[in-house]
Formats: structure tokens, sequence, C-alpha cells
């Protein structure tokens, strides 16, 4: 049977991790970087699988550091003193990794930052002469993503920007579900029902991806359905890696008030266009609108704007919204 609520179980999203960030002591100098938002709030949501690539291809704690050196496209990974190149060491074991990770079924994987085997944007690379440049990626993180393209990453620094962290916790939550959908053997009618549901929230990010996959949606053919899911997840993903932003919110939230014209009152109209009005000018966060609608949804019943992720996109409990 194919999923047709908004929530999906928690404690089936798998996410992987730098184990550092949730407690495990295995940096070079033998300490963790333990993240408390991630580690407890995220904990709580998800099961975390832990992944410490230069502890676990045997370097030991506390070891030399690592740098990466020469070509930022394509760097070796070296002792930091010693200059050992450890490169097609790591490069081993990262794909015979990233295989065993396959079976773990990670919706996202959040990243140690600046880390020479973990990082995802401007780790430092060093020339010849020993001077850096911020330009790399680490060795088992871009193995990673080579892999899993369309698996949500991010690092754990970039998620203090409350943007970043609600579009990534967001991105995983969608990803869940459209990774419910496939495990049911979808036809036509669940992948419709899939984007009724998600229309709003992908306005949210990208308004011409919304009108894109609308359209790609009503051409979908049983003949050529199992190459049509492809080219529709692809699209969704591209849709949600876009940044959601105070005037598309905006534009949503308009398009959502257009329902109630019939069933509200004057000064209800009126105090739903102040409270956009009043996020549209930063003075107070989304969930206040958010939490508005979703009155108006449970009071007249709407049947297609209860249905919309949109409203509840992720748990209430990580108050992501109460901050963009």
């Amino acid at each position: 049977m194919i999923e047709t609520t908004n929530r999906v179980a928690e404690t089936d999203i798998a996410v992987g991790v730098s184990s550092c960030l949730i407690g495990e002591k295995v940096r070079w100098n033998g300490g963790h970087q333990t993240n408390p938002f991630i580690k407890d709030v995220l904990g709580s949501f998800f099961r975390f699988v832990p992944v410490c690539p230069e502890f676990e291809i045997g370097l030991g704690v506390p070891r030399e550091p690592l740098r990466l050196v020469g070509d930022p496209e394509n760097p070796r990974l070296m002792t930091n003193r010693t200059r050992v190149d450890i490169t097609e060491k790591m490069t081993e074991w990262a794909n015979a990794r990233v295989r065993e990770l396959e079976k773990e079924g990670l919706c996202g994987f959040i990243f140690k930052g600046k880390s020479p085997s973990s990082g995802l944007f401007r780790v430092k690379v060093y020339n010849d002469k020993g001077y850096p440049a911020n330009r790399g990626t680490g060795l088992f993180a871009r193995i990673f993503v080579n892999t899993f393209p369309l698996i949500p990453v991010e690092e754990d620094g970039r998620l203090c920007d409350d943007a970043i962290r609600e579009n990534f916790i967001e991105r995983i939550f969608v990803f869940k579900r459209w990774r419910e959908l496939l495990k049911n053997e979808p036809r036509v009618r669940h992948v419709m029902d899939f984007h009724t549901r998600h229309k709003y929230l992908i306005m949210s990010h990208s308004p011409k991806h919304y009108s894109l996959m609308g359209k790609f949606v009503a051409s979908l053919k049983k003949e050529t359905f199992p190459e049509d899911l492809k080219t529709y997840e692809g699209l969704l993903n591209e849709a949600m890696s876009l940044k959601a932003t105070v005037a598309k919110h905006v534009n949503v939230l308009q398009h959502m008030a257009g329902y109630f014209k019939r069933d509200m009152s004057f000064d209800e109209k009126k105090e739903l266009g102040e409270l956009i009005g009043h996020y549209r000018a930063g003075s107070v966060p989304l969930i206040v609108p958010i939490t508005l609608i979703n009155h108006y949804v449970r009071k007249t019943g709407h049947p297609y704007l209860s249905s919309q992720v949109y409203l509840n996109p992720h748990p209430l409990e990580l108050k992501l919204r109460n901050h963009v």
C-alpha cells in the first residue's frame, strides 16, 4: 500500500554522520567534536550511521593529521609531517564503504567540515610550495556524493545557518517519502498523488520547477513509466536543492490564502494578510502565518490544503520554521 500521509516514521530515517560529531573520540588528537544539535536534537528523529574514514582505514587514535595536496580537482591525501601518500588506500576503502552504506538506505549525510577526508566545501588543498587554497572536497565526501548524487548532504558548520538547516532537513523528509513510494511498486496514480501533496513545497523552492513538474506529471504514461520515475526524481532533487526564500514563501502563503475567500470574514482575511505582510517584512518567522493557515485548514476541512506537505514538512518539535 502506498503511503498517503504527510508524516513518515522518524525512527525509520537513516542518516549518515561523521562519527566525531556525535561524540565518538576518533579525531586525530584523540578527541571529538560533538555537535549538540546534531547529536541530541536530530538524534531524536533519525537513526545515525556513523562513519570516520581516517579511523576506519586503520590510522589509529591519536594519529598524524592529514592534508590534501596538489590539484584541487584531483588532490592527493597525505600525512601532514611525514608526507606519506594514502590516496589509494583511502580511495579503495571509500569505494567499498559506500557499497556498504547503500544497504543502509541513507536519506542524508552530515559531514565534518574542513576535513581532508570528509569536508564537502572549501577544504584546504596545499600546493607544492605549502600554500593552501580553500577549494577542495574531502576524498570520502567526494566519492560519496558521486555515488549518491540524489542523497541530501551537508556540513556541520553550515547547519548553524537557519535557512540551510531547514532546507537540508526538509529535503531528508522529502527523500524519505519518495523512497517509501518507490519501495511499494508505484503506479502513475501514486506519483500523481505524491506530486499533488508536495506541490506547494516544491513551489516554495522553485516556482519554475512547480510549473515544469506539473506538466510532466500530467503527461505520465504507463508505457514510459520506469524512465519517467527517474526523470521525476531528478526534477524533484533539482527543485528541493534550491533554497526557499521569503519571497517564494510569501507567494505560496498568498496562494493558500486564496482558498479561504468564501470561508473567512473580512477581519479574518485582513488578519491573515497582515501576518503574511509581517513575515515578508521580517517581523515574524514563517511559523506564524503557517500556524494561522493550519487553523483555517482545520476549521474548513479543505481537502486539498489539508493534504499539503508544505504545512507540516517535518516534525514541529524541531522548531525549524521558528527561525526562517
